[in-house]
């Protein structure tokens, strides 16, 4: 029998969101936070015409794109590297600092590859309890030891929908000692309103240990191609594209996210669509009796406690698919108008339930 790893036998796999359907074959997938819409037609068309040339290898530089993140940030392209999503750009994070005995803080509940991650890496994770739905910036500070080696920040949260404010944020990172990397998990940030939230980016450049981890696949409706990067300082840039496997990202992800990149005008006017259908879907659900905590995202999310299974159950016999976290709460993706109507509806009707009076 082969030997495996330890860590293997004591892991959880990672639990990505499922669709549902209703007896009469409705199915609305609220559980993964991906765009309710289609790619724009110009991607479509410059996919097609990448298809082309499948039979060849992608660039293993991704030059093109990088050039192109590059000059969309006003960066320079040694700041810029690419992975196979963000998830796998944060699994090159934790490959470049981890070792025996090395720390890795974060908030929890956070993102839930975190300690997936951490775990396969070999690092140890600290993991700091949320205050209410938020981050506890304080207790992150004084969780860092000589062993700390990185800390992830997760704005807007995941799954709480939470964000840190840019005088709370700058007070913590004044904190963070400067041989400890700082990673601003941004998946959400295109789905940001409120002013005070400050973009990573503002942050970085004057600070050598932070830095920006993106993603196309949430705004820029991509989540097939997967494809995620990092902008960072040039020594944790070069530090992080040497763990990237050969060829990780893909041509037509590479095509698409620079075709997207082009169209951004058009696809931000649908991530304000989303906006608004999330300012309704969390109006409502208020006005239902629910405690919803102001999101920046591109979902909702309910403290149910020992009430979140069920509640997600009967979401699910109407068709509804969110993400249950039991024990915990739910997170609901904001979808298009009809897939939210029907959410609204089957959250109306389990909080009505005379036992949950």
């Amino acid at each position: 029998m082969p030997r495996f790893r330890p860590i293997l036998d004591t892991m959880p796999a990672y639990k990505a969101g499922k669709a549902v359907a209703s007896a009469d074959g409705r199915s609305y997938k609220l559980s993964s936070n991906e765009s309710p819409y289609d790619p724009l037609p110009s991607v479509v068309e410059a996919i097609a015409e990448g298809a082309r040339q499948i039979n060849r290898y992608p660039d293993p530089g991704a030059v093109r794109l990088t050039e192109a993140i590059a000059e969309r940030y006003g960066v320079p392209a040694e700041h810029v590297a690419l992975g196979a999503g963000s998830v796998t750009v944060a699994q090159q994070l934790f490959e470049t600092v981890s070792e025996p005995g090395a720390e890795v803080i974060y908030a929890w509940r956070s993102f839930e590859a975190y300690p997936l991650l951490a775990d396969l890496a070999g690092a140890t994770s600290v993991r700091v309890p949320l205050k209410g739905e938020d981050h506890d910036l304080d207790a992150m500070a004084d969780a860092i030891t000589e062993q700390t080696r990185m800390i992830f920040v997760c704005n807007p949260n995941n799954p709480t929908g939470t964000s840190i404010r840019r005088e709370a944020l700058e007070a913590f990172l004044d904190r963070v000692p400067e041989t400890v990397l700082v990673v601003l998990d941004e998946a959400y940030r295109e789905y940001v309103r409120d002013a005070e939230v400050v973009d990573g980016l503002e942050l970085y450049r004057d600070r050598p240990n932070v830095c920006v981890l993106r993603t196309f696949s949430k705004a820029y409706g991509l989540a097939g191609l997967r494809v995620g990067y990092l902008i960072a300082h040039e020594p944790v840039a070069s530090a992080v594209r040497k763990t990237i496997i050969p060829f990780a990202v893909n041509s037509l992800a590479q095509i698409a996210a620079v075709a997207s990149l082009a169209a951004e005008d058009e696809l931000l006017e649908r991530v304000d669509l989303v906006v608004k259908e999330r300012t309704r879907v969390r109006e409502a659900l208020i006005a239902q009796g629910y405690d919803v905590p102001p999101t920046e995202a591109n979902f909702v999310w309910l403290r149910l406690g020992d009430r979140t299974l069920d509640f997600a159950a009967a979401c699910a016999v109407e068709g509804v698919a969110v993400r249950p976290f039991a024990g915990e709460g739910a997170r609901i993706s904001i979808g298009d108008p009809e897939a939210n109507d029907t959410f609204i509806k089957a959250a109306g009707a389990y909080f009505s339930q005379p036992t949950l009076l």
